[in-house]
């Protein structure tokens, strides 16, 4: 369960260990209708250090026991029943009544993420089994507890543990989570218009890998913080803003930023510098370096040139290093 919290060991990604709930069998408990669990190492060897976890397992949490019998979802897809397999036992309004009201324990505790447990009828977030009176079975069902849990929060970044063994999907998920917690800190200061104009632009880069787009509008919001409700802005700016962190940072669109960061060197470098970065960024524009090289290049030269505007950049450093999240991209 949540414990205080604690300063992380870096100052790359954020000063404060975002909380993020988490089904508990993947922290290793034996909670699994066998009496097991489903341990996932970088979840529990790696993210941990950088994390403060809020686990939560939805069928001890109204009683079952472990071992038990296992439950299923069974009926319409859009309206499943959670019942037992053999017995037949009704759990749906139990698991409604307590997913309510874990939610809204959770809500207190300024979650910046979750992370759920995959194919689980209380925990899957997508393509769980429902089951009609005959038997069969077909993936379009929402576990019970994650059902509540999505309707909730629906800004809250969300994901099962197994599409975060795809590096793309992983590093999404955390540059969200990190970036959700520097909005959970930048609302509870005083919304002054001078705070809402340096939120939006120390995320300025990071905003333009994702969506340009969306950067744009989040830019015109903050143009009215001098006149507008300012309350009323915020919810709309954090709406967006992690609307626009959900769009998949591509490539090219990084390549697009690279360059626009290089355009506060041109005064500064000489041309074997220029020469380097433009190669480090060709290189990885045909894929043939990550984006951790680019990226480490950049940040040489905004220390070693005092670049104020850049040193506080998110997108240079959305997340700790120590996660090589950008090794694979």
């Amino acid at each position: 369960m949540a414990t205080e919290v604690q300063t992380a060991p870096t100052k790359d990604a954020t000063v404060v260990k975002p909380r993020i709930g988490i089904s508990s069998c993947l922290l290793g408990a034996a909670v699994r209708w066998d009496g097991g669990h489903k341990r996932d190492r970088f979840l529990t060897d790696v993210l941990a250090t950088w994390v403060e976890w809020v686990d939560v397992c939805p069928e001890m949490g109204i009683g079952l026991g472990a071992p038990r019998e296992t439950v299923h979802l069974l009926g319409r897809a859009d309206a499943p029943r959670l019942v037992g397999t053999k017995s037949g036992a009704d759990h749906t309004d139990a698991m409604e009544s307590f997913s309510r009201a874990k939610v809204d324990e959770l809500a207190a505790l300024d979650l910046a993420g979750y992370v759920l447990k995959s194919d689980s009828p209380s925990c899957g977030m997508e393509r769980v089994r429902v089951y009609n009176q005959k038997g069969m079975a077909e993936r379009r069902g929402v576990g019970a507890f994650a059902k509540v849990l999505l309707e909730r929060f629906p800004l809250l970044p969300i994901e099962e543990e197994g599409r975060l063994h795809d590096s793309v999907l992983r590093e999404s998920f955390l540059d969200r989570v990190f970036a959700y917690q520097r909005l959970l800190e930048f609302r509870r200061g005083t919304l002054a218009p001078r705070a809402i104009v340096d939120f939006h632009r120390v995320h300025k880069y990071q905003l333009m890998a994702h969506s340009p787009k969306h950067y744009s509008e989040l830019g015109r919001m903050v143009a009215l913080a001098g006149t507008a409700d300012r309350r009323e802005l915020v919810e709309r700016y954090s709406r967006l803003f992690m609307e626009a962190l959900g769009a998949h940072a591509t490539p090219k669109r990084h390549f697009n930023v690279l360059q626009h960061l290089a355009g506060y060197f041109k005064d500064e470098l000489d041309a074997d510098g220029k020469r380097e970065l433009a190669q480090a960024f060709d290189d990885y524009r045909k894929r043939l370096v990550p984006l951790v090289v680019p990226i480490a290049l950049v940040r040489h030269h905004v220390r070693a040139l005092d670049v104020g505007y850049l040193r506080d950049q998110t997108y240079l450093a959305p997340s700790p290093k120590e996660l090589t999240l950008r090794n694979y991209t």
